[in-house]
């Protein structure tokens, strides 16, 4: 029997059928509903009808925002209805992921998204929930990451409403940095700052503050998982956006290679190690050619990378060639640069014939360090034909 359905998978009213009265289907139902209405009609359970899909009741985007509201109020107050707040705050971040990500196979309601989110500028939620993060639970406090970071990729047409609203709130963005500082909540932050700096004008907001310098300081935290993070965290702001990045570099570089100086001079081997591939990522950027040149024309850099060279860790000697390589195939180096070069010649010669011989299965540094072997070899005074 073929019946046609209307969108809630219910019968068509336009559509009559008699169903066979000794089918089991017909049989089970009427029996089924014979039970209900006994039930209902005793009283018993007059709630009955609520528990059903198609009578149940749901929340609106702004109810679930003021609850969320007053349960954070009342963290952050710390009265005898704490557990209670608690509970409201995590039921509220599970209702907002319900209208943002959908739920098992039902798609986010666009709508109700639009109200969420108006909700979170208009009374200014989302920045709660980023100063509040430290008083949410560990679930609720990847919910809120979760939230953020969808919201946040949020589009109408060319516009991204989320991003406007946090370049009107620029603290939103100060707040996650700071966020660096305290264990409970350092890797939620990050997760939501590395969001943000995808978008080229919350980028730009954290580069050009003094905020920005904190992340030397966060990138050389003693605890690990912390450390790391930040240092994802600051490898994005400085290459994600190639042109900002360029112009933040030229424009700031005493500032920036005088912090970054302490990076690679760091008794931490992983900041050692992760600054020092970055700065040859950075060298080697071709938007970065106006700081490469600073850079590489300035002694104290080639000497701090040539005693790099012979760091007691190999990952480090190997990440230090790759910036040494730039200083030595600079086609115009300044006669400062050039002497160093000569009075080392020799040496460097004998150290880079036995640099870690057993890299044989990498051609591109077995390439290069020949280049680099012929290259000092053949170098020579400006007007010395010998």
């Amino acid at each position: 029997m073929n019946i046609e359905r209307d969108f809630a998978g219910f019968p068509s009213p336009s559509v009559k059928f008699s169903p066979d009265p000794e089918s089991p289907l017909h049989i089970s139902g009427l029996l089924e509903m014979k039970a209900l209405l006994k039930t209902i009609d005793k009283g018993k359970d007059s709630s009955v009808l609520d528990t059903m899909p198609f009578f149940a009741k749901s929340k609106s985007p702004a109810d679930i925002a003021r609850q969320l509201r007053e349960g954070l109020l009342a963290l952050e107050k710390q009265d005898k209805k704490v557990d209670k707040a608690a509970e409201d705050v995590s039921r509220s971040l599970a209702a907002m992921k319900e209208i943002l990500y959908g739920a098992g196979e039902k798609e986010p309601h666009h709508e109700a998204l639009a109200q969420l989110a108006q909700e979170l500028y208009s009374s200014g939620l989302l920045s709660a929930l980023v100063n509040h993060l430290q008083l949410i639970d560990f679930e609720g406090k990847k919910d809120v990451a979760q939230i953020f970071n969808n919201i946040l990729r949020r589009q109408i047409g060319s516009r991204s409403p989320t991003v406007e609203y946090i370049c009107s709130n620029p603290h939103v963005l100060f707040t996650l940095l700071q966020g660096y500082e305290s264990l409970e909540i350092a890797l939620h932050c990050g997760v939501m700052l590395r969001e943000s700096i995808r978008h080229e004008p919350l980028a730009q907001i954290l580069l050009l503050s003094p905020e920005f310098y904190s992340l030397f300081r966060y990138v050389q935290m003693s605890t690990f998982d912390i450390a790391s993070d930040a240092f994802a965290t600051f490898k994005d702001l400085l290459t994600r956006h190639k042109s900002l990045c360029a112009g933040f570099l030229e424009q700031n570089y005493e500032q920036v290679f005088g912090e970054y100086e302490k990076l690679l001079n760091s008794e931490n081997y992983v900041t050692k190690r992760q600054s020092l591939k970055l700065l040859g990522e950075l060298m080697l950027d071709r938007h970065n050619f106006k700081v490469m040149t600073r850079y590489i024309s300035r002694t104290e850099n080639l000497k701090l990378v040539m005693n790099l060279l012979r760091d007691k860790s190999r990952n480090i000697q190997f990440e230090a060639f790759h910036v040494f390589k730039v200083f030595v195939a600079n086609p115009s180096k300044p006669q400062p640069i050039l002497d160093i070069l000569l009075k080392n010649q020799t040496k460097l010669l004998d150290f880079l014939s036995n640099f870690q011989p057993d890299r044989t299965d990498d051609e591109q540094f077995v390439d290069e360090k020949t280049y680099l072997i012929k290259h000092i070899r053949e170098l020579r005074r400006p007007g010395d034909e010998n």
